[in-house]
Parts: structure tokens; C-alpha cells; sequence
């Protein structure tokens, strides 16, 4: 898929560290004739990829040593969209804990200039090997820090 990163485009977005433009495709329909609710959380997946680069929580693969892994998953959505269109969507981390943290995102209409859907996630880093949660790492802290510009 086609997307670009950039700063937040409206103000719903303000804040948010990492967004993502994403095109809407004729596929992203379904038989209602607006985009599927399975292809929003494949758009905060985007965001969330490219977060998670930023701040060096994206594994190696095949997988080794530590990475992240979805635990929750939540998604309201607000408004439908259609095609043609072009979202926006942001990622931020809100909270950190010992082996978790809490992202947050927000889809962005260009053609309603609207929030069309909010979703919450948690991602578990973990140790592939393992397969046990671990604590997330200081530099990962670190990096989310700096990128969000405060301290958690």
C-alpha cells in the first residue's frame, strides 16, 4: 500500500507524533459501500509500524529476541467513509507500564475534513524466544519519550 508520512493535518491530530496519509481504495469497500471496519484497524496497524521504528520496537525478522505483540485492541467508529479518500491517521503512546504500553489513534476523513474513528491498543513487548512478556527496555522508554516529547 501507498502511504507517506507527515505532520498532523487537522486538528484532531495536533499532538499526535507519528501520522500516517493513507489513500482509501476501491477494495477497502464492502457490500454497504463504505470502507469495512477490519480496514481501520489495518490503518492503525500502519501508524503503528511505523511508531514502533521510530522508537526501535520493530523486530528482526524471522522473529528473535524481543518485540512487540497486541494484547487489546478497541475501535470506535464515528463516521463511514467512502472512495475516493484520503485518511490520515495518528499514533501515540499514553501510557507505559512494566511490560506493556497503551497507544492511542485517530483516523482523519480528507473528504469529511472529520474524525471517523478513535482506537485504543496494547501492545506487550515480548520475548519471542521465550514467549514471556519481559519489561519494556530504558531505551525504548526513552525513545518513546523523546518522540512524544514528555516523560511518562
Amino acid at each position: 500500500m501507498n502511504f507517506s508520512i507527515m505532520s498532523g493535518c487537522h486538528e484532531a491530530l495536533r499532538g499526535y507524533p507519528v501520522v500516517v496519509r493513507v489513500p482509501v481504495i476501491w477494495g477497502d469497500l464492502d457490500a454497504f459501500n463504505h470502507v469495512n471496519n477490519t480496514v481501520h484497524l489495518r490503518w492503525c496497524e500502519t501508524a503503528r509500524v511505523e511508531y514502533l521504528m521510530r522508537v526501535g520496537l520493530w523486530p528482526a525478522f524471522p522473529l528473535a529476541g524481543i518485540g512487540p505483540i497486541i494484547a487489546n485492541l478497541s475501535c470506535d467508529y464515528r463516521r463511514p467513509i467512502h472512495f475516493p479518500d484520503t485518511v490520515h491517521i495518528g499514533a501515540r503512546v499514553t501510557r507505559i507500564g512494566n511490560t506493556s504500553f497503551q497507544m492511542e489513534h485517530t483516523i482523519v476523513s480528507e473528504a469529511l475534513n472529520a474524525v471517523a474513528a478513535e482506537a485504543d491498543s496494547t501492545i506487550v513487548v515480548l520475548d519471542y524466544q521465550a514467549k514471556r512478556p519481559v519489561p519494556v527496555p530504558p531505551e525504548v522508554r526513552k525513545a518513546i519519550a523523546g518522540l512524544e516529547g514528555r516523560e511518562f
